[in-house]
């Protein structure tokens, strides 16, 4: 989830997670990675589909 919607995950209160994103932050190295997660393709290989995000249950 890019940096920009994670206010909507934090009961879109936008101070608080700057604050929050500010103290996490502060020593990292943010390393961008597009492509397809290697999970998830195993896990369509598999035949199970589902994703957490989704709400939507894996067997």
């Amino acid at each position: 989830m890019p940096f920009t919607q994670w206010a909507t995950a934090f009961a879109d209160d936008q101070t608080l997670t700057a604050a929050m994103l500010d103290r996490l932050l502060h020593h990292a190295h943010i390393v961008q990675i597009s492509g397809e997660s290697y999970r998830l393709k195993d896990k369509r290989r598999a035949g199970q589909t589902g994703t957490r995000a989704s709400g939507k249950a894996t067997a």
